[in-house]
């Protein structure tokens, strides 16, 4: 983690933590604020993220990871070069798992959050990292959610942050290797900040959705509940109380497109320095598409 934020980060969490307890230094390994670990899990660490691995479902229970203003610059290309995890012991899913199943290979920590340095963004790549989401849930309100998080680390400097799907008993497969196929998503994050501090909870749904992300809005209290995860424990009790129950979504800038100048949810043709339009597409109840895009054919994500 060689970023000049790493550094200013993890230090300013500790004073702001007044870290002497060896138990917060533990959760602090590898620079992140990591859930509680359960005995479903094996923890991983990477050079840009951490991660609870559940066997069972071959894919990560969560991944924990912290974004920065100055590693928004970061020019790294996304290679794409999606394999197993050579860390977890037990192996974990392969490119056959998601071949011809209709499911994307969906980022938990997102490529585009890992630019920073050429073996963070590999790593994201790894299949520990990847769970199966429908394609207009990757490309569309999930890829969205991931852009405002960039956003507010541009905004708010550095932010704590948690992701991973809501896994449960008897969940659909896909492939050989039988990855489970969870139905909803999870995100929480933290700006732990002594001007701020403020937490935020998020919970989706596996599938397409145009509706604004404060939609999704949730206290992060009902995603630990939802999944059965601790995840800030390390905190002392009070700020964790604070930051997980409270629900306050004007507490947070939903001002957009401010990290790389272009739409949430578009496509990657962007015209640099154009102007948004309204999608031409239409939906399938016959009606102009709501999406703004910058795409050079007129149409956003959905529709492209």
């Amino acid at each position: 983690m060689h970023a000049r934020c790493c550094c200013t980060a993890f230090l300013g969490l500790c004073l702001l933590l007044l870290l002497p307890a060896p138990a917060l230094r533990a959760q602090l390994t590898g620079n992140f604020l990591l859930p509680v670990s359960s005995g479903e899990e094996v923890v991983v660490h990477h050079s840009g993220f951490s991660l609870g691995y559940r066997e069972i479902h071959e894919q990560a229970g969560w991944v924990a990871y912290y974004i920065c203003r100055s590693r928004l610059n970061g020019g790294v290309e996304r290679r794409n070069n999606f394999r197993p995890d050579p860390s977890v012991r037990s192996g974990t899913a392969v490119v056959a798992d998601y071949s011809d199943t209709g499911y994307d290979r969906g980022h938990l920590a997102p490529a585009a959050g890992m630019a920073w340095s050429a073996g963070s963004m590999s790593e994201s790549f790894y299949f520990s990292n990847m769970s199966p989401q429908l394609p207009g849930f990757n490309r569309g309100v999930w890829k969205r959610l991931e852009e405002q998080v960039r956003d507010w680390a541009g905004v708010y400097d550095t932010l704590w942050v948690v992701t991973g799907p809501v896994l449960t008993n008897g969940l659909p497969t896909i492939g050989i290797n039988r990855v489970s196929v969870p139905n909803y998503y999870y995100k929480v994050l933290i700006d732990a900040s002594a001007e701020r501090r403020q937490g935020i909870g998020f919970v989706l749904s596996n599938r397409s959705s145009q509706l604004p992300l404060t939609e999704f809005v949730v206290s992060i209290d009902s995603v630990e509940r939802l999944t059965g995860i601790d995840f800030f424990h390390a905190l002392p009790d009070s700020m964790e109380r604070s930051l997980e129950r409270a629900v306050c979504v004007t507490c947070w800038d939903w001002t957009t497109g401010r990290i790389t100048g272009v739409e949430p949810g578009g496509n990657g043709d962007e015209v640099a320095g154009a102007a948004a339009v309204q999608c031409r597409g239409t939906t399938k109840t016959g009606n102009r598409c709501r999406n703004n895009t910058r795409s050079a054919s007129g149409f956003c994500h959905l529709h492209d």
